[in-house]
This record gives structure tokens, C-alpha cells and sequence, in this order.
């Protein structure tokens, strides 16, 4: 019959070579749209009558969904979520022992196929199915827990430093130019002259006395710069300002002390009284306890003897990437997770973009801040070297010497 494609050996071996192509690898799995009030999830139609269903966000119901989708013998779920409603189905679906990948939205949309015929918890099932999606990035859970504390910790010194600026300006607005003559006004000098002014005192050569004497600047100068304006209202602001900044450098001592009681968990891979001493002076911003011992306990090298991290920075990147780098193929794979590699935009085999990403993540931005910070600048390394130790994976450690290569 004229226009009927005959099914010959070559067609054949065509549609098997279609057909492998995309094979259904998670035959198992489940997809769920989250979102803020109800979560929609869709698995196999063979598995269970009503292969999509809705369940709302309380905790009860989200065990409901869990049980669900262990009964009918599903193994893997992928979901799709913006903000951090996705944490609490995430966490309960992997105490049910279900295997759970984050689907980063964007990916999702660059899978082509046709999507306005289904709902997207079917589009999320069918993709995973086929093995076309891919989780994000998530610890395991001390990790997890340790980034939980690192993370409020930042929150909490942001919230302080904004009260910082707070009596700057209460200062200023008084023509109190105590930020002219020292270079912190919560140091020692600094603080200790808010503090009488706020007692009462007005005279600024008894509030030039209080200066410590490690400043730069004389008596003399302080006392000169002392010589304000003083209206009520505006020590009423500097002294709510420097009430809140003590409060919540308070809730960081609280953090620091949750922080400190969570790494003392951590299996010891390490002997920390083999650990040389440092004579890089502590970071005021760092937490009060031995944070290098710590680390060396866990990891078993001394991750400070790498130029420009210090021990919090050391914290900051554990806290987000963990010990076990086998999470990442290769270092080349680590460098792009955190975005320090250069870009490969390409069209028609010319180069379009080398640009790295400006954000990628908390652990970049850890590396980067490293990177340029004026503290460190005289031990860095080149800005050529910087790139190749990104680029081409020459970081690596052993666990056994506790030796740091470049």
C-alpha cells in the first residue's frame, strides 16, 4: 500500500536504539509539587489506583503521605520547591527511609516536553522516571544541623553590626566624632566611653581618660573629638542601640557554646594535641572556644595552614560542604558547585562568556571573601595560582600525613 512504512530490519534496530535511549531507570518513583498550603504527588498508575493526590502541610498529614508512598513500594521521590517550604516533607520522607532529590526548578524547565497536559507533580514522576533529573546538594544531617547553628550565627552578627551603625549615627547626630579616633567604636575604648557617656558623664576630658593604651590616637585628640551636642532623644537611641547589640552578641555566645557542644559529637579522625601551635592572632569575629583543635579533630588536617582561610573561615566552608568529598566527582566538579570556574558559554564553536558565577553559595562566598581579604594579603597566593588551584583541582589532602598540598 502506497505511503505504509514497512517494518524492515534497519526500522527495527532504529526503534531499539530509540527505545534504550530512554529507559526507564526508577521504576519506583514519585513526584511532588510542594507548596505552602498543599503538596500535590503523583506516582506509577499502576501502583495505585489514585496515582495523584493531595496532602496538606501539617505534620500529620505529611507522615500520611510518607506512609502512602512506602506502601505502595515506592523508593525514590523527586520534588520541586522554591523557599524552604520543601525542608519538613524532605526530612520526614528520609526518616521513612525514601530516597529524596531536590529538583532545582530551572533545570526542570531547560527538560523540553510537554507539560500543559499533566499536572507538574506528573511531570516531576515521569522526568525522575526516566533518570533526567538531578538532586541538589544536601549534607548529611550533623552537617546539616552544624550549618543550622553556623548560619543563625551569621544572622545574628548581621543584626548586631546594623546596631553598630545605629550608634554611629546617634553619635554623629550629637557631633560626637568618637568613630574619628578609633577605628572601632566597640572596642575597648570605644565601649567603654559609650557606656559613661550613657552614665551620665559630659566631660570630654574625663571621657578622654578612659582611652586604652594600645589606641593610636592621644588624649588630646579623643578629648577634642568629645566635644558635643547632647540632646536626649539621641542618647535614648544610642543607648536602646548599644542595649540590643549586647543582646545579641549574648544569643552569639549562646550560639557559639550550641556550636561547640554539636562539633564535640563529631567522629575524631584527629589528636588535636598534635596540632602545632598557631601564631596567627585569633579572629575577633570567631567563636571563643578552640575552633582549630575542633576542626583538626574532625578532619585530621589543619585546614588554617591553608593560605588566607582562618579558623572561622575553615568553619564556614565544613559547615557547608562537610567531610566527604566523594560527594563530588572530581575537584574540577567541586569547583564548579561552588562557581569558581570559568563559564563555557558557546555558540557556533565561538566563545561566547568565560564569566564564574557571582553567587553560587555560602561556601563560595567563604572562599572568595578569603580570597581578597586585606587581613590575609600578604600570604596569598598569586592571582594566576589562585585560579589554577580552583580550576584544575590542585587542592588535595591526605587524612593520613594531615599534610596540606598545592
Amino acid at each position: 500500500m502506497k505511503g505504509k512504512i514497512r517494518n524492515s530490519p534497519s526500522t527495527s534496530r532504529a526503534r531499539k536504539r530509540l527505545n534504550k535511549h530512554l529507559e526507564q531507570i526508577n521504576l519506583y518513583a514519585a513526584g511532588i509539587d510542594i507548596g505552602s498550603q498543599m503538596h500535590y504527588v503523583a506516582v506509577p498508575e499502576g501502583l495505585d489506583d489514585e496515582p495523584v493526590r493531595s496532602f496538606s502541610c501539617f505534620t500529620g498529614d505529611l507522615k500520611s503521605m510518607a506512609n502512602w508512598l512506602v506502601e505502595i513500594g515506592i523508593e525514590t521521590v523527586a520534588m520541586e520547591s522554591t523557599g524552604i517550604y520543601w525542608i519538613p516533607a524532605y526530612e520526614i520522607l528520609e526518616d521513612y527511609g525514601l530516597e529524596v532529590l531536590l529538583v532545582n526548578a530551572r533545570h526542570v524547565k531547560n527538560v523540553s516536553g510537554r507539560k500543559t497536559d499533566v499536572l507538574d507533580c506528573q511531570w516531576l514522576q515521569q522526568l525522575h522516571t526516566y533518570g533526567l533529573l538531578h538532586g541538589a546538594f544536601r549534607p548529611p544531617e550533623q552537617i546539616t544541623a552544624l550549618r543550622a547553628y553556623m548560619r543563625q550565627r551569621e544572622t545574628l552578627r548581621r543584626y548586631a553590626g546594623s546596631h553598630i551603625q545605629h550608634m554611629q549615627k546617634a553619635l554623629r547626630q550629637m557631633n560626637l566624632l568618637l568613630d574619628n579616633v578609633v577605628s572601632d567604636i566597640t572596642g575597648k575604648t570605644g565601649m567603654t566611653i559609650i557606656r559613661a557617656i550613657l552614665n551620665g558623664e559630659r566631660d570630654p576630658d574625663k571621657l578622654a581618660v578612659y582611652r586604652d593604651g594600645r589606641c593610636k590616637k592621644s588624649e588630646e585628640e579623643i578629648s577634642h573629638s568629645l566635644h558635643g551636642h547632647y540632646r536626649e532623644e539621641y542618647i535614648f537611641t544610642l543607648r536602646q542601640s548599644l542595649h540590643l547589640y549586647e543582646t545579641y552578641h549574648e544569643q552569639i555566645q549562646a550560639c557559639d557554646a550550641a556550636i561547640e557542644q554539636l562539633l564535640g559529637k563529631f567522629d575524631t579522625n584527629g589528636d588535636p594535641d598534635s596540632l602545632p601551635s598557631s601564631k596567627d592572632r585569633k579572629s575577633a569575629s570567631a567563636p571563643a572556644f578552640d575552633v582549630r583543635g575542633e576542626l583538626y579533630c574532625i578532619t585530621g588536617v589543619d585546614l588554617t595552614g591553608i593560605a588566607g582561610i582562618s579558623e572561622i573561615t575553615a568553619l564556614k566552608i565544613l559547615s557547608e560542604t562537610g567531610t566527604d568529598m566523594s560527594r563530588w566527582k572530581s575537584a574540577k566538579h567541586f569547583s564548579s558547585w561552588l562557581g569558581l570556574s570559568p563559564g563555557n558559554k558557546t555558540s557556533g564553536g565561538k566563545i561566547l562568556s568565560k564569566k564564574t558565577k557571582r553567587t553560587a553559595n555560602r561556601a563560595s562566598s567563604a572562599l572568595r571573601m578569603a580570597a581578597y581579604s586585606e587581613e590575609r594579603i600578604g600570604c596569598l597566593l598569586s592571582q594566576d595560582e589562585i585560579k589554577t588551584w580552583f580550576t584544575e583541582g590542585h587542592y588535595r589532602h591526605s587524612t593520613q600525613t594531615g599534610t596540606i598540598d598545592l
